[in-house]
């Protein structure tokens, strides 16, 4: 009780220190506060479901309430036509005392350019409209390249000919500079400066604005000069330094503001409200110029700090909340895991609670539409399942190296001298193997230490009876101890196989082993390890795979000490909780057992995990030695290498949808909880690679977009770096901390491991998918003495790694040259890049030292 206590202290210590690192980095900004209203905003009162592409205007009463709002904030108003309710602005806003720049929209339509003339011209000579203090014909036209310089001249003379107000044209200030004639025909310089469209940091934007003020006053001495937009967003995608922030913008508002009233100039502020319909248009920054929400929400005060996000303790205790959720659901079922371990967990945990909830948190500030929405659910939830991996490994991690553990370990047994050894079975499938190579298996198992044996040896579908009869003749000399059977057309690949000796096992038999054709046991294997089925509860006895041709070449070493990793640690800690799986090579089984659960499963090509589930499944025990006792060979290829791995995720997804019930609850199964934990967490890491499939392809579909269409383009970049390069840099760490600590090899041999599991993702990623959403692939075994391929064939089995290997490359270069996205959001776009082709350049690699066997790779230790 007082550990639990001491436990749950710490692990609020935990969240609390969490609450105060969000604390921490949403400390307010200090800016320089701006009293007063602004001389005037660009107004433009579309709604959230306002769109004027559409047809879609607001109200009279809408504009109404729009227009009450800015009273007390700004003088003026500046709009941009005169048509579908905007006409009535001026009026309304002279009951508001609000001045207005009305504006006429001129587009490439001469006709609807025509009647926006005739609009402003009958406006503007409303002598009753008083608060009318300028017009402008035209915004950005000759910028959007809608009309031509003389075209727009034209509009201009007719506005001016028939109106006593000031008229020009809106349009950014280098039009004004390339265009000087157009000086002419107006009566003031109406110029848009806005620095994040031409890529400005923040910290100097006021300063260009006033230098391109300046650079106008100089051109146009003569002229008056007003700044028809000036401003900066809220939220949106980085232009090179320039960064869409809520903070940038109240510090470029209020130094602005302040600035300009010292100097004494007229503008108008881009925009009061905010736009989400222009998002379609201007890309995702488009939506927050305003200084309201579309809601009509004020964003942030003038006076006093800014906070970039205001609400951040509601979205530091949802954090806080979920990690305790997360440590609640992990850790204290783990009562033999020490404090430190629980601590390192409880990090990882809050870290990740809180990076849901920022990402959660900006899906939830930005103007959502029914497309956007979707998308971002999926990218959350695919986060979601990235940081469930996260937190497996993490606990993977704790439980090896902080936990009280050992009480299941189990080394090789000496009876004693009056036990009485039961009868046992043992069953050597084998397919097309090489003679010479099973002939060494039956010798190895000739020299058994063990004094009631019978060995069957099962060839199933072997063509070439030069392959087989060779077998067959050996199992002759080898004695009566030794039988042999040819199946011709026999159903069932492997499980077919070992079904059918069952069918010819002694009646006497108590127990079944089963080793690969290439297997080569110690003498003492089964006398070490039958004892154990004294205990009646025992089920089946497992002894690890091991290889004895790991130092033939660099390839067979990267491989070798890959799977070490399994054997060596995550089936030693399964061990910890009876959940270990089965693999059929060197494994013993209760014969009763087997006949009460039913034979080998055929309908599934890993037959013998899915036998070891339902094992569990009836309450029996498991026992793992991790002595090594026999030695195979390695794949010789890097494509039997993958062939192999594919056949084992693809049977995990077979036992997966077939026993899911009694994985998640049942109450026909006797499952414990850590049975079913370490079932599913021992798979989760392939649906990691799966999942990190569908983020490069997700990443090169939004790379394609952006080579489309750079400046409309939204990078989810939040939405990625956990998955990608957060998770991948974990795993590398993960693998090189636990090899360290369990596993007897060097640092360059744990790389190594790395590279060959790295060179595998593809293979799983497509045994994942395929498994589930596939049924019936046939088994697939994995060769033996496979002569090594030359170069070219080699690259036609990794030819799917190398198109994604070259497509990533190329989006990453194609990123680099984009001057749009030369900052920090580009930057790490191209970092997410390079992440997720780093599997697939192992595959490469792999293939590298596949064909090249004389590569030296210096082996210093082996398996203990």
């Amino acid at each position: 009780m007082k550990k639990t206590s001491f436990s749950l202290i710490t692990l609020a210590l935990l969240v609390t220190a969490n609450f105060f690192f969000w604390a921490y980095i949403n400390r307010p900004d200090k800016v320089q506060s701006w009293v007063g209203p602004m001389m005037g905003v660009s107004f433009n009162p579309m709604r959230a479901d306002n769109n004027p592409t559409k047809g879609i205007y607001p109200s009279e009463a809408e504009i109404n309430d729009d227009l009450s709002l800015l009273v007390g904030r700004v003088h003026a108003v500046r709009t941009y036509s005169v048509q579908n309710g905007l006409e009535r602005v001026p009026e309304l806003a002279a009951q508001h005392k609000l001045n207005v720049t009305v504006g006429a929209w001129i587009s490439s339509n001469p006709v609807e350019s025509q009647k926006e003339i005739d609009a402003l011209i009958s406006i503007s000579r409303n002598k009753h409209a008083d608060n009318i203090v300028r017009t402008l014909v035209g915004n950005e036209s000759l910028l959007r390249k809608e009309v031509t310089v003389d075209e727009l001249i034209a509009y201009l003379k007719q506005v001016r000919k028939r109106t006593w107000r000031p008229v020009s044209t809106s349009e950014t200030w280098d039009i004004w500079l390339a265009h000087p004639e157009l000086a002419n025909e107006v009566d003031f310089i109406a110029a848009h400066i806005l620095p994040y469209w031409e890529g400005i940091p923040a910290e100097e934007a006021v300063d260009y604005v006033f230098n391109r003020y300046q650079a106008l006053r100089d051109a146009f001495p003569d002229k008056p000069i007003v700044l028809t937009e000036v401003g900066w967003p809220s939220d949106g995608q980085p232009i090179r330094g320039a960064t869409a922030s809520k903070v940038n913008q109240v510090r470029f508002l209020r130094d602005f503001l302040n600035r300009a009233k010292q100097q004494g100039l007229t503008y108008y502020v881009v925009e009061a409200f905010d736009q989400p319909w222009k998002q379609d248009i201007e890309g995702s920054s488009g939506a927050y110029w305003g200084i309201f929400t579309a809601d009509r929400e004020a964003k942030f005060q003038m006076q006093g700090d800014v906070f970039n996000m205001p609400d951040w303790r509601d979205w530091a205790l949802i954090a806080a909340i979920l990690s305790m959720l997360l440590m609640t659901l992990f850790l204290f079922t783990r009562v033999n895991m020490k404090l430190s371990g629980k601590i390192f967990f409880g990090i990882i945990a809050n870290l990740s609670a809180s990076t849901i909830a920022w990402t959660t948190s900006i899906g939830v500030s930005q103007y959502q539409t029914t497309l956007s929405l979707a998308l971002w659910i999926i990218l959350l939830l695919m986060q979601a399942m990235a940081i469930l991996v996260l937190l497996v490994e993490t606990l993977e991690i704790s439980e090896v190296l902080w936990s009280s553990g050992g009480q299941r370990s189990f080394k090789p047994l000496s009876a004693p001298s009056d036990f009485v050894y039961p009868k046992v079975s043992l069953h050597v499938p084998i397919y097309n193997e090489p003679p010479e190579m099973v002939k060494q298996t039956l010798a190895a198992l000739a020299k058994l230490d063990y004094p009631n044996l019978e060995v069957l040896i099962i060839d199933n579908n072997t063509k070439d009876p030069g392959v087989w009869q060779p077998v067959e003749a050996e199992c002759k000399r080898l004695g009566s101890v030794f039988r042999f059977f040819h199946l011709d057309n026999w159903p069932g690949y492997k499980a077919g196989a070992i079904n059918y000796a069952l069918t010819q096992t002694a009646k006497d038999a108590e127990i079944i082993a089963v080793i690969d054709s290439d297997y080569i046991v110690d003498p003492n294997w089964l006398k070490g390890l039958v004892p154990y089925f004294s205990k009646q509860d025992v089920g089946f006895v497992q002894a690890p795979q091991d290889y004895r041709d790991w130092r033939e070449n660099s390839f067979k070493a990267l491989c070798h000490w890959e799977y070490a990793g399994f054997f060596q640690i995550g089936m030693v800690q399964r061990n910890e909780s009876n959940a270990i799986i089965q693999h059929g090579t060197m494994t013993l089984v209760r014969k009763s057992a087997l006949e009460s659960v039913g034979s080998w499963g055929e309908w599934c090509i890993c037959e013998d995990s899915e036998l070891g589930l339902r094992l569990y499944r009836a309450g029996y025990d498991s026992v793992y030695v991790k002595d090594s006792l026999g030695r195979g060979v390695t794949p010789d290829t890097l494509s039997g290498y993958m062939i192999q791995r594919h056949r084992w995720v693809y049977g995990a997804m077979q036992i997966l949808k077939h026993h899911w019930r009694a994985l998640l609850r049942s109450k026909q199964s006797c499952l414990t909880p850590a049975q079913r934990y370490y079932f599913l967490a021992g798979w989760l890491p392939w649906f990691s690679d799966a999942l990190a499939l569908l983020f490069t392809f997700a990443s090169l579909l939004l790379t394609i977009n952006i080579m489309l269409d750079p400046v409309h383009s939204e990078l989810p970049v939040n939405a990625f770096i956990l998955p990608t390069i957060g998770l991948f840099g974990f795993k590398v760490f993960r693998t090189i901390w636990l090899y360290h600590a369990r596993v007897g090899c060097s640092t360059l041999q744990t790389l190594g491991a790395a590279l060959a599991g790295l060179a595998l993702t593809h293979t799983v990623a497509k045994g994942v998918w395929q498994g589930l959403f596939t049924s019936g692939r046939p088994f697939m075994r994995t060769p033996k003495f496979e002569k090594s391929r030359p170069f070219l064939a080699g690259l036609v089995t990794i030819k799917e790694e190398l198109c994604l290997l070259i497509l990533l490359w190329y989006a990453a270069g194609y990123m680099m040259s984009l001057e749009h996205f030369d900052n920090v959001t580009g930057q790490l776009w191209v970092a997410v890049l390079l992440v997720q082709s780093t599997p697939y350049a192992a595959s490469f690699l792999m293939l590298l030292v596949n064909i090249a066997p004389n590569l030296s790779f210096k082996q210093s230790k082996k398996l203990s």
